[in-house]
């Protein structure tokens, strides 16, 4: 019999946590969290009516959410064992709650049982409907260490916080197959079917449930981490998330004026807010901004954050978007502009981007380090304030994401600005119509396109549509004719592209997949005799960096000495890059792809107003990745936009021309969960590839996994019908990661046959 039960395995200098500590460590953190404005805006974000309801109920859930690990197993595993447990704690945890017993000691609180026992199971995300419970060995029974001291001393805190009297009879086994358990599970899952379908109806109960159970986490995973790292909990939650509320006079002195000052020195002009960017300031908490390529939708986002910092007391400003090169990018123009402290860029190969950027910063990164505490994960961002990333890392708490429940009280303690909406996917937008449905938070969407249906679904939620167009100053720039569009095919695209670059112009050519964009590439580079760019997915990350930077720097806003540039990309040019093509061939594409392509050309008006680029677009070989509907209805739009058009005219035929979709209901896996929860990708996922490391870049990973520093820069998505075979996978290599072919890969063309 143990002597003492732990919490957690020892910390590397032999430091033990008791599981009595850990579970009133995750009370205390609970309520150093969720006080003063973090509290308010929480309650606010989840639309909970009653912030002391919502304390009582969390401070319990917290006392009861590991309890389940008071058990044989759990103790061998915590001191050495790597057997597999029959049940996990938090399904021990969640039965207990559900025992005759516990249930008649409770029930003179008036607490929502339910919504406590949902938060305890699914705190680690691993509670389905049909499996929860159910055992994982052969394992017949299993000893519960329900009566030590320890245990009975957090049951009398429960009790003082409920205001119950005396302490319930609690069991001393497990057995499976066991009737007295067989019963307690068929009643727990009787009840969570009856409460799932209850907070369908009723939304203030789930309100409740969806805050505790959110709150359980996040106080859970400060808990943890702060005790692993060897900090105070209460000094670091308070240094962190409860810093002073950001002003927009902080706004304007840290990221506008300075980002003023560097498109001044571009441009060689003063910098002036244009009418629609003043307009920002009137136009309420929730906003879907329609405005063209290039019009500055950017500093019109900070504007808009400026006057709700006057409506709102927030401690972050968070900027997201679709892709991390997108996100990287506005962390550069903007983000970094903002202390080191402050600022954060937040995606996927974030750490390894910013290793990158230290070694050549540019004017807002000089000798700033932007880095978090790694080994605080999620909780590394809390004491940031300024964010630019990319929207699965914020919104995949829909999805039940760890890291995204872990970042909830960042995002309720916020105002979002969520950017390039066009390019989400049914899935993402579905997510996205839940997130504005269910939680009270300021939002502004932007995007230059957007089909009928989908704004409609903005509308509905609550969006107030404001479109340049309506802009006096801008619906001139908008109308101006700008582009002179011609269907043609692919040999007379060719001809175009190599007679433009010859004579001087910037030539951008976008192809729907990689294969055809490598073969194109190659072929103008023969055909030429000079280095024709190539830009798209399947490169290395750190050759990626490069390619998107030499096309980028060859396509960037020129007044004069504007210097001849060929590139062939894929999709990945269109969003958020500021290029700036004289002649653009595409091959047909969905409509809002199009456009997005469109503005990649005569992006500035630079050459005036009389000058048109040239637009090709042509008829692919195949229709994947896309579907026949969508290239039948871009046939139909491309046929009424021939000829000089603007892209007022671009936007009016695209809201004509689009496929209507199906509405969103409002549902997510985190609001519809009810009792349960797993987890699921925020974003579509790709059948076709996977993330792999070259054959010859395995000795230089394996360095770098030793000393525990990004590999990233290596990671390349290869095709699976290009994978290696091989045997004998090194025992290293992280799961995740295939290997690949170096004789297939080229630094400047990327990966391919």
């Amino acid at each position: 019999m143990p002597q003492q039960l732990w919490a957690k395995s020892p910390r590397p200098d032999g430091k033990k946590l008791t599981l009595e500590q850990h579970l009133l460590d995750t009370e205390k953190a609970a309520l150093f969290i969720f006080k003063d404005r973090i509290l308010q805006n929480w309650c606010r974000f989840f639309k909970v009516c009653d912030a002391n309801k919502f304390l009582r109920h969390l401070q319990i859930a917290a006392l009861f959410h590991d309890i389940g690990k008071a058990n044989a197993e759990f103790y061998a595993a915590v001191t050495g064992s790597r057997e597999t447990q029959t049940l996990r704690h938090e399904w021990f945890s969640a039965l207990i709650l559900h025992l005759k017993s516990v249930r008649a000691w409770l029930e003179p609180s008036g607490l929502d049982l339910e919504a406590i026992a949902a938060a305890v199971l699914c705190h680690h995300l691993k509670a389905s409907y049909k499996d929860w419970a159910k055992p994982r060995t052969q394992v017949k029974q299993v000893e519960l260490y329900l009566n030590y001291p320890e245990v009975n001393a957090i049951l009398w805190r429960i009790a003082e916080i409920a205001g119950v009297e005396g302490l319930p009879e609690l069991p001393k086994k497990w057995i499976a197959e066991d009737n007295f358990w067989e019963q307690v599970y068929l009643e727990a899952n009787q009840i969570g079917r009856q409460f799932s379908r209850q907070v369908k109806r009723d939304d203030e109960r789930r309100s409740l449930m969806l805050a505790v159970k959110a709150g359980v986490i996040a106080a859970d995973s400060a808990a943890s981490g702060l005790f692993r790292e060897g900090y105070s909990i209460q000094q670091w939650i308070d240094d962190t998330l409860h810093r002073p509320p950001i002003t927009p006079e902080e706004i304007e002195t840290e990221i506008l004026q300075p980002r003023y000052r560097q498109i001044s020195s571009k441009s060689g002009q003063e910098f002036k807010l244009k009418n629609f960017q003043r307009k920002a300031q009137d136009l309420g908490d929730r906003v879907l901004l329609l405005s063209g390529c290039g019009t500055g939708k950017t500093i019109f986002a900070y504007k808009w954050e400026q006057s709700a910092l006057t409506r709102y007391e927030v401690g972050h400003i968070i900027f997201l978007y679709p892709t991390r090169g997108t996100a990287t990018e506005g962390f550069k123009d903007y983000v970094s502009w903002a202390p080191e402290s402050d600022a954060s860029l937040l995606t996927g190969t974030a750490s390894y981007e910013l290793m990158e950027m230290a070694k050549n910063p540019g004017d807002s990164s000089e000798g700033k380090d932007f880095t978090t505490e790694e080994r605080l994960f999620a909780l590394g961002f809390w004491g940031k304030r300024f964010f630019s990333a990319t929207v699965d890392q914020f919104l995949s708490f829909l999805t039940h994401s760890y890291s995204g429940l872990c970042l909830l009280p960042v995002l309720a303690d916020s105002v979002v600005v969520i950017d390039e909406i066009h390019s989400f996917s049914r899935g993402m937008f579905d997510n996205l119509i839940s997130f504005l449905e269910h939680f009270d938070i300021p939002v502004l969407c932007m995007t230059a396109t957007l089909p009928k249906t989908r704004r409609l679904e903005l509308e509905r939620v609550g969006l107030k549509v404001f479109s340049t167009v309506a802009d006096e100053e801008l619906e001139k720039v908008e109308k101006q004719p700008r582009y002179n569009v011609q269907a043609t095919d692919f040999d007379t695209a060719y001809h175009q592209a190599i007679e433009a670059y010859q004579k001087g112009d910037r030539v951008l050519w976008v192809v729907n997949t990689v294969d055809r964009c490598r073969d194109i590439a190659a072929n103008l580079e023969n055909t030429l005799g000079v280095e024709v760019l190539t830009y798209h997915s399947r490169f290395r990350l750190k050759d990626r960096q490069k390619r998107h930077k030499e096309t980028v720097d060859a396509f960037a806003y020129q007044k004069d000495d504007r210097q001849p540039a060929i590139s062939v990309t894929t999709q990945v040019c269109e969003m958020s890059l500021d290029l700036d093509a004289d002649v653009l061939i595409s091959e047909l594409a969905p409509i809002y792809a199009l456009v997005q392509r469109f503005g990649r050309s005569n992006r500035h008006l630079s050459r005036g107003s009389d000058f048109l680029s040239q637009i090709f677009v042509y008829e692919p070989p195949k229709v994947l990745p896309y579907k026949p509907k969508e290239l039948d209805k871009a046939c139909e739009f491309l046929a009424e936009v021939s000829g000089a058009v603007s892209q007022w005219q671009l936007a009016e035929k695209l809201e004509h021309h689009s496929l209507d979709e199906r509405f969103a209901d409002g549902s997510s896996r985190f609001v519809e969960g009810g009792y349960w929860a797993t987890s699921e990708p925020f974003r579509d996922t790709d059948d076709y590839s996977v993330d792999a490391l070259l054959d010859t870049d395995l000795n230089a990973v394996k360095e770098l996994v030793n000393k525990r520093e990004p590999y990233d820069g290596y990671v390349v998505p290869v095709p699976k019908r290009l994978l290696t075979t091989t045997e004998g996978r090194p025992a290293w290599m992280p799961r995740y990661l295939e290997i690949a072919d170096h004789h297939k890969y080229c630094p400047r063309r990327g990966f391919g046959e």
